[in-house]
């Protein structure tokens, strides 16, 4: 069997095939579900701050434009960067370290890793056709999915190997959204946390990286204590950062391209040959570890953070406790996956205020 026939069934349609894959994440149950999940504020903080739905956008969009300008497939990279975050739970990362650490607690050894969860949303856990499971996306498009970020070889990949093969780096087009992601939360994290108050321009240009933007943006006749500033920042910061990655990549990229090594695959013991500047990628480094020093880990944030990891706790305790307090479907697919996976599938579907109620429901109170 082919990696392609276990995982996607041939069908006659009009459109390339990582458009049909686009829009059927699109439709997706879970695609719109992403509206209500947190990136790193709470949803119901104000409808100014980013969710994962807006992030997906906003990487989709990065990603996009970066794959035009190397010459990559467009299509399939938008459909990566729509669908990398699929998997995540209610209350962003700590939502799934905390499902993690309940399964693992419960005796399954391989927990819970929300990339691995977007690759079951695709392939097993959205439901549109009567004789098989998932989506019936493309190979490109999963291997993408699982393999976006690196390392690539990873407990719960066991089994996958044979199809995805693991000593082998992805796709271009799954690299560049990988760096997408990351060029799309840093500057937009800046954003709402500058937004929100939680972090000052003052901290953020003692950084080489801020101090190459503020320089653009001083040239462009912002100064830093106009309203504009903040708008005009997180903008160069973008146009930094993609221009750094398309000027350091598109030699590499073309010499692949010519070379028709991206047949077979390049090495996973290779270097990435899509990336940032040495320069660059080090001074991004840095902020992301001011960013966590000083954002990620605000009492404000960590507040909020620690609420929604004891709604994760609760409900996966109340509903291992008792599991008439799932719903009769739920309930439908013991029969096919072991009753924790089954629950913890249920509880990385939710919004996160569809999560607070349901806890509430349950233990009369609030968080």
């Amino acid at each position: 069997m082919q990696p392609h026939e276990r995982f996607y069934r041939f069908e006659a349609d009009f459109r390339d095939p990582y458009a049909r894959d686009r829009d059927r994440v699109i439709h997706c149950s879970s695609f719109r579900r992403l509206e209500y999940k947190t990136q790193v504020f709470l949803n119901h903080e104000g409808d100014y701050f980013r969710t994962r739905l807006t992030h997906s956008l906003e990487v989709s969009q990065i990603a996009r434009t970066l794959s035009r300008q190397l010459g990559l497939n467009e299509t399939l990279a938008e459909v990566i960067a729509l669908s990398h975050d699929l998997g995540h739970t209610p209350f962003g990362h700590v939502g799934g370290d905390e499902l993690d650490r309940c399964l693992k607690a419960d005796g399954h050894p391989l927990g819970f890793e929300h990339n691995f969860q977007s690759f079951r949303v695709l392939t097993k856990l959205e439901k549109r056709y009567k004789d098989f499971d998932g989506l019936n996306l493309t190979f490109a498009t999963l291997e993408g999915v699982l393999k976006h970020s690196y390392p690539y070889k990873k407990p719960f990949l066991k089994g996958l190997d044979a199809w995805f093969v693991l000593d082998r780096h992805p796709s271009l087009e799954a690299m560049v959204v990988d760096h997408a992601d990351e060029i799309a939360y840093t500057s937009h994290d800046i954003d709402d946390g500058v937004k929100y108050g939680l972090i000052t321009f003052d901290d953020l240009l003692e950084e080489p990286l801020c101090l190459r933007v503020d320089e653009t943006v001083r040239k462009e006749g912002v100064e830093r204590g106009e309203a504009l500033y903040r708008h005009r920042f997180v903008a160069g910061l973008i146009k930094l950062l993609v221009e750094d990655f398309i000027g350091h990549s598109e030699s590499a990229v073309a010499q692949l391209r010519t070379d028709r090594l991206l047949v077979a695959g390049i090495d996973a013991l290779e270097p990435l040959p899509a990336g940032f500047s040495k320069e660059t990628a080090t001074q991004l480094k840095r902020l992301k570890k001011r960013l966590f020093a000083t954002l990620y880990t605000h009492e404000k944030i960590a507040r909020k953070m620690y609420a929604g990891k004891q709604c994760i706790k609760g409900l996966y305790k109340a509903f291992r406790e008792d599991t008439d307090l799932l719903p009769s479907h739920q309930k439908s697919l013991f029969e096919q996956r072991s009753q924790p996976r089954v629950i913890a599938d249920f509880i990385a579907a939710m919004t996160d205020r569809y999560a607070m109620k349901t806890y509430h429901e349950i233990y009369g109170m609030s968080l």
